[in-house]
Order: C-alpha cells, then sequence, then structure tokens
C-alpha cells in the first residue's frame, strides 16, 4: 500500500495543486445552499463493510443511547441509521467528538486513530470532518460573548475582520488541505471503497433572521455566520469532487429545523438543549435526517460503483 503521508509531486501534483486551487477560489463564494446495526469495536473494521469516520455530528453527542463516553458516540447516529438500512457485512463506527482532521493519524482518548478502521476490503466509508479545524466552538464562544455587548450589530463578523481580510474564510481555506489529504489517505487504504463526504446541516435560520437571546448571537451576526458554514460546505463539496468522492448536501435538507426553531420543529439543538443533545448539535431527528440524506445519495448512486 502506497504511504498516504507522502507530498504529491510532478504531474499529478501539479494537476491537484491547480485543482484544490480552484477548490479555495470558489470558497470565497457563498454557495446557495441547496433498530441500529451494532457497530464493532473501534479500531477493527479492516474485515470490510461500512466505515465511519467523523466528529461530533457523527458521532450524535447526548442522544441515547451513548455507547462510548470518551468519544460521545451514540448508537442511533446517523452511520447506525444507515448501517441498519443498508445492513454491511460489518459496520465500524469510529467517529468522535472533537475531532480534527488531525485525528484521521493519531489517537483520541481511547479512540484509535480514525484511519485505522479503513482497509483494503472497506466497502463503504463515509468522513464528516472539518469543522473543528475551522474552529465551531471558539466561534461560538467569541460571538456569544461579543453579542452581549452589542446584541442588534455584527460584532463577531467586525472581529474576524482584520487586515481587509475575513479570518474564517481563510480557515476554510486553510483546512481544505487538510480534508484533501485526508481523502486521498482513505482512497489509498481503501482502492476499491465508495467514499462520501457528508456537509454540516443547517445550523441558523437560512433567511438570516436572528432569534437573540435564544441563541446569543448579535442580529447582523446571523447572516454572516450562516454564509461561513456555507462557505464551510463548498469547500468540502469541491473537496470531495477533486478526489472523486461522493458529496452529500444535509444543510437543504434542514433548512427550517434549525437552532432557532420551537422544541417541536427543530433538529439542531441551541447553546441550552430542550432534548437529548449536546449545544449546537443535531438531536435524533437531525441526526435522522442526515441518516436520509446520506441514504438518499447511496441509492441514487447504487450500480454506479
Amino acid at each position: 500500500m502506497a504511504k498516504d503521508t507522502r507530498p504529491a509531486d510532478g504531474t499529478r501534483g501539479r494537476r491537484r495543486a491547480t485543482a484544490l486551487g480552484v477548490a479555495l477560489g470558489g470558497c470565497a463564494l457563498v454557495a446557495a445552499s441547496t433498530t441500529p446495526a451494532a457497530a464493532h469495536p473501534a479500531g477493527h473494521g479492516r474485515d470490510g463493510g461500512y466505515v465511519a469516520l467523523g466528529d461530533s455530528y457523527t458521532s450524535g453527542p447526548g442522544i441515547p443511547a451513548q455507547v462510548d463516553a470518551n468519544c460521545a458516540r451514540s448508537d442511533h447516529n446517523y452511520p447506525s441509521l444507515v448501517a441498519a438500512r443498508q445492513e454491511p457485512r460489518a459496520f465500524t463506527d469510529v467517529s468522535c467528538a472533537g475531532a480534527t482532521t488531525a485525528e484521521m493519524w493519531q489517537a483520541q482518548g481511547t479512540n484509535k486513530p480514525q484511519l485505522d478502521a479503513v482497509g483494503r476490503d472497506t466497502d463503504l466509508v463515509t468522513v464528516q470532518i472539518g469543522g473543528n479545524d475551522v474552529g465551531f466552538g471558539p466561534i461560538i464562544g467569541t460571538c456569544a460573548r461579543l453579542a452581549a455587548q452589542d446584541p442588534t450589530g455584527n460584532p463577531c463578523e467586525r472581529s474576524y475582520q482584520t487586515a481587509g481580510h475575513d479570518q474564517l474564510a481563510l480557515a476554510v481555506a486553510r483546512t481544505a488541505p487538510k480534508v484533501d489529504r485526508v481523502l486521498r489517505a482513505v482512497r489509498a487504504r481503501a482502492p476499491h471503497a465508495r467514499v462520501v463526504v457528508v456537509g454540516y446541516p443547517d445550523l441558523l435560520p437560512d433567511d438570516g433572521t436572528g432569534c437573540f437571546p435564544q441563541v446569543p448571537f448579535a442580529q447582523g451576526d446571523f447572516p454572516y455566520l450562516r454564509d461561513t458554514e456555507k462557505r464551510l460546505n463548498l469547500m468540502l463539496r469541491l473537496v470531495a469532487a477533486v478526489n472523486r468522492a461522493e458529496y452529500v448536501d444535509t444543510y437543504g435538507p434542514t433548512v427550517g429545523h434549525d437552532m432557532c426553531k420551537s422544541p417541536a420543529d427543530r433538529w439542531i439543538e441551541p447553546l441550552q438543549p430542550a432534548s437529548p443533545a449536546a449545544p449546537a448539535h443535531p438531536n435524533a431527528r437531525g441526526e435522522q435526517a442526515m441518516a436520509r440524506a446520506v441514504l438518499d445519495r447511496l441509492d441514487r448512486g447504487r450500480g454506479q460503483h
């Protein structure tokens, strides 16, 4: 197996650099939004089947039943729901709350490096990663703190605009080659697998309206943060295309169910959840919606792989 850590060089490297440059340039534009199977223990999925990689949006923190305290992993997260429908010959979920692209190669508590679960006989890999590389958690904390000083303005957006540059747009651009490296490593380890990149669901109202203090961001920062998430999803879509991977849009199917909606309608919990879930994360219905989007993509692509 070729080492997945080596840099690309020669003609192939130049082509990849050009393609990634197009992807990074495209991220300057905000795209229009468009009974669970039992998982094998983490790190023991190399006998084939389906392997799920990802962060907390994949693992499902707080959603019953939690089956891995270290990674806040639920047996009702979207990989488990997909596996229950697909019935793969093996299922390994190594998603872990707090994971960045670095945790694909390094252990995270008791969770082994996530890529260790991928082998030559793996048939399907879903990957949802990049949010923590961009800094979802610190962004939420910063924007909530600044909103208390200027609830009707856009203090968070102003704080990230330095020297004429949008620091969050730069963070998304800097995450692109990290996600690219992950997908290249998946392809090297599982050359015949179907690789599916899963985007992030709609966290805030798509029309840019706010709901302070339920979600404690300043009124003018809601459209800025919405556009930042769209930029992240666009980057994931483009990097997936560069690597001949499929992309699943989970933003479009979850519009209208963001954390500003009532408890009966929302699929993303606000900073004070009313349903079992982590703050600013999908609840059980949100994981179900992402599972439906993944299953729809898998069904539409059946026979092409």
